[in-house]
């Protein structure tokens, strides 16, 4: 296949999965849901727009027009996906079948049933992916591996495939800038950024740096309008549990019946807390975020003004070209 055909055969997929008939839908929404209960059908639905947009002809020809490909031999290369929200491994897929090799993927038992339909799907839609396309449990037999886990397991994943080139992802998370004169409408996107997928992604806010006096009584309320999240039972069951660990400490806390607000200077924070820290200045608050830079996925902020910055509202509508870890897959897989 050419590059020409491989892309056009994503595009076409982007097509069919905004094609999906309500029924069809409906069904893989509850396969996935009765799989892993954090999958709810608006993350799924949010998930499945997300990809469409990756599937644009136009820009997939322009994210790749950087690469080239042409003299790379076609290597089986290994994916060990992560199953933290909806078809977080699409994006490793794309790229290892756009770069013309070979796709052993290990599905994440979180996330079987999009992941699966997803690649029946392409399969479909272009036969040649048949040879292409294999999962494996163990990743046995590869030439390269792209593996994306926790930071115990990417020690494991670096041990283990030391010797063939890899790509290993371990833990990150994002922080939010504010500067103290944001409108509550733009306090109310910074919600989307710490609430969607119920902040378990890597791109979901969960640290904000404030600079001195500022409330946090605005954020407080700004957020109330997410409490929906609060009746998921899951969220709800973490949210329980880390008010009650603040509570034993006696270690002091802010509370909006939807989400935890601590003062901690730690870049991430557990499912239904929010840390925030104080900054001085701009210097003061460079510094900050510097000490955690390689925990840091992006960093959002009213207009995306602050260092290569994603607005508000918008960290997880990543573009095609906006990768994991800011390591560029395509790179790595031309280089094999």
């Amino acid at each position: 296949m050419t590059l020409e055909h491989r892309v056009a055969a994503f595009a076409r997929l982007g097509n069919r999965l905004q094609s999906l008939q309500p029924d069809e839908k409906a069904a893989l929404l509850q396969r996935a849901k009765a799989e892993n209960p954090w999958f709810t059908d608006e993350n799924c639905s949010r998930a499945l727009s997300g990809i469409c947009k990756f599937l644009d002809q136009s820009a997939l020809t322009q994210w790749l027009s950087k690469y080239s490909f042409a003299a790379s031999t076609p290597k089986v290369v290994g994916v060990a996906m992560a199953g933290n929200i909806p078809l977080v491994g699409f994006h490793d897929l794309m790229c290892v079948l756009l770069s013309g090799h070979r796709l052993k993927a290990k599905l994440s038992s979180q996330d079987t049933a999009l992941m699966a339909f997803t690649m029946e799907e392409l399969m479909k839609i272009e036969q040649r992916f048949v040879a292409y396309v294999s999962t494996d449990d163990r990743l046995r037999d590869v030439d390269a591996v792209i593996a994306t886990g926790s930071d115990n397991t990417a020690r494991y994943f670096e041990y283990y495939f030391r010797n063939i080139p890899h790509l290993i992802r371990k833990n990150r998370s994002s922080c939010a800038v504010i500067m103290g004169g944001e409108s509550d409408q733009e306090l109310t996107a910074l919600g989307c950024d710490v609430f969607d997928y119920f902040g378990l992604g890597c791109r979901n806010v969960s640290k904000v740096f404030l600079p001195q006096g500022f409330d946090i009584k605005r954020l407080m309320r700004a957020w109330e309008s997410f409490g929906y999240v609060a009746q998921h039972h899951k969220f709800a069951n973490n949210y329980t549990y880390q008010r009650a660990i603040l509570l034993v400490n006696l270690l002091p806390f802010f509370d909006n019946g939807v989400v935890v607000f601590a003062e901690n200077t730690s870049p991430v924070s557990p499912i239904a807390v929010v840390y925030y820290e104080f900054y001085n200045n701009l210097a003061d608050l460079d510094k900050k975020i510097d000490l955690h830079a390689d925990k840091i996925q992006c960093i959002v902020s009213a207009n995306g003004w602050f260092r290569n910055g994603v607005p508000f509202g918008h960290s997880q509508q990543p573009r095609v070209w906006d990768y994991a870890d800011n390591i560029d897959t395509m790179q790595f897989l031309s280089s094999i």
